[in-house]
C-alpha cells in the first residue's frame, strides 16, 4: 500500500494534470507504473486515468506510459525466426463498429507467408473483441506462452491475449475498464515478440492514429500503418479503427524513420465502395465469429471476405511482402481462396487450442 505521502503525490499529479500540465516521460513511466503495479487505490487510479485522456496525452507522455508497460508488465517471448514478423491490432473504441477484422486478417497474411504475432484483448467498448472471437474459435487465452512461441516458429503464426503477456496491470484493469484511456492506445504497441517489425494498428480517431506512430518511431519500430477508415455517408470525425471498404481511409506511414500521411480507397485495392452497413458488427460475438468463420470456410465473395484482405493487404504492403495495396489484396485474396488462411486457424488451434473444437458447430 502506498503511504500517505505517495498517495498525497498522486493526488497531486492528477490535479496538476486536469489543470493542464505535462510529464515528462519519466514522469509519466512512474505514474503509470504506480497504476500498472497497482500501488495506489483504485479510485486514484481511475481519476488519474480519465483525468490524462481527457486532457490529451503528449507523445512524450505516451512514450513514457509504454516505458511502463514494457519494463514492468510485457512479458517476452524468445523467437528464432529470420525475417519480417508482423502484427495486426487495433485501439478499439472506434465509433462505427464492424465485424471483428484483425483476427481473420492475421490468419490471412499468415496463409501468405507472413508470421504473424496477433496481439489483442476482450472487448472494452464494442460487441467482441480479439480474445472474445478467438476464445469461440477454439483458442485457450490461459494456454502458456511457450506454446505461442511454438505455434509462431512451426506455423507462421501464434495469438497473445493481453491477459497472458501482461503480467499483472493490464490483466487486472481490462477486468474492470469500461472507458478509454491511455492504454488503449499504448496496449496495441506493446511488443511481447520483440522480434516484431512491422506493425498495421489501427486507431479510433485521426489524432490518435497520429499519437500511434510518432510513439512507434520513439521505440524504434521498423515500419508501421495506423489506419483511420471512414464510410462515405458519415461525418468524418466517425470510423473504424481498419482499413475501410465502406469509404477514405486516412493512414499514416512509418516507414525507415520517415512519416507520411495519405489517403486510399477501396478502389486502391482493386474494389468498389459498399455501404458501411455490410460491414457492420453483428449483435454478438457468436455471430461475428460465425461471419469470420464462414469467410475462412470458403465465402470468399462477400464484403466481409473483401474487408479482411484489405486489412491483410496492408500488413504485406508495409512489411514489404507486395509492392502496393493492390498487389497485397491480390495475393490475400488467392491465400484466402486456398484455404491456406483457415488451415491457419487449425494449426493455431493445435498448439494454442482448448479442449474444445471451438464454440461455433462446423
Amino acid at each position: 500500500m502506498a503511504s500517505e505521502t505517495q498517495l498525497r503525490a498522486f493526488g497531486h499529479k492528477i490535479c496538476s494534470i486536469a489543470a493542464g500540465e505535462f510529464m515528462t516521460r519519466e514522469e509519466a513511466c512512474e505514474t503509470y507504473k504506480q497504476v500498472i503495479l497497482n500501488e495506489q487505490p483504485e479510485l486514484q487510479q481511475g481519476a488519474f486515468l480519465m483525468a490524462h485522456i481527457s486532457r490529451g496525452p503528449s507523445i512524450v507522455e505516451l512514450s513514457g506510459a509504454w516505458d511502463a508497460l514494457d519494463g514492468y508488465d510485457t512479458s517476452k517471448l524468445k523467437i528464432s525466426i529470420k525475417g519480417p514478423i508482423c502484427d495486426i491490432v487495433g485501439t478499439g473504441s472506434d465509433t462505427l463498429k464492424t465485424v471483428n477484422c484483425s483476427t481473420p486478417a492475421a490468419f490471412i497474411a499468415s496463409a501468405c507467408g507472413l508470421p504473424i504475432a496477433k496481439k489483442g484483448a476482450r472487448l472494452v467498448t464494442g460487441v467482441s473483441g480479439a480474445s472474445d472471437i478467438m476464445d469461440i474459435l477454439g483458442i485457450d487465452l490461459n494456454a502458456p506462452l511457450n506454446q505461442a512461441e511454438k505455434c509462431l516458429e512451426m506455423y507462421g503464426i501464434c495469438y497473445l491475449p493481453g491477459e497472458a503477456f501482461l503480467k499483472s496491470g493490464w490483466a487486472r484493469l481490462i477486468k474492470i475498464m469500461r472507458f478509454t484511456s491511455v492504454l488503449n492506445i499504448i496496449g496495441p504497441l506493446t511488443c511481447p515478440c520483440e522480434q516484431t517489425d512491422s506493425i498495421v494498428i489501427g486507431g479510433y480517431s485521426q489524432e490518435v492514429c497520429a499519437q500511434l506512430i510518432q510513439v512507434l518511431k520513439e521505440i524504434k519500430m521498423p515500419s508501421a500503418v495506423a489506419p483511420f477508415g471512414m464510410s462515405d455517408s458519415t461525418e468524418k470525425d466517425k470510423g473504424i479503427d481498419e482499413f475501410s471498404l465502406a469509404g477514405p481511409t486516412r493512414v499514416v506511414e512509418l516507414r525507415d524513420g520517415s512519416i507520411q500521411t495519405y489517403e486510399v480507397t477501396p478502389e486502391d485495392f482493386g474494389l468498389k465502395t459498399v455501404p458501411i452497413s455490410k460491414i457492420a458488427s453483428s449483435r454478438s460475438a457468436y455471430e461475428n465469429a460465425r461471419r469470420i468463420l464462414n469467410v475462412l470456410k470458403g465465402k470468399y465473395d462477400t464484403p466481409d471476405a473483401d474487408f479482411f484482405c484489405m486489412n491483410a493487404a496492408a500488413a504485406l504492403y508495409i512489411s514489404d511482402m507486395a509492392k502496393s495495396y493492390a498487389q497485397g489484396f491480390d495475393k490475400a485474396k488467392e491465400a484466402l481462396a486456398s484455404g491456406k488462411a483457415f488451415e491457419k486457424l487449425e494449426r493455431l488451434r493445435e498448439l494454442q487450442g482448448s479442449l474444445q473444437t471451438g464454440n461455433i458447430a462446423e
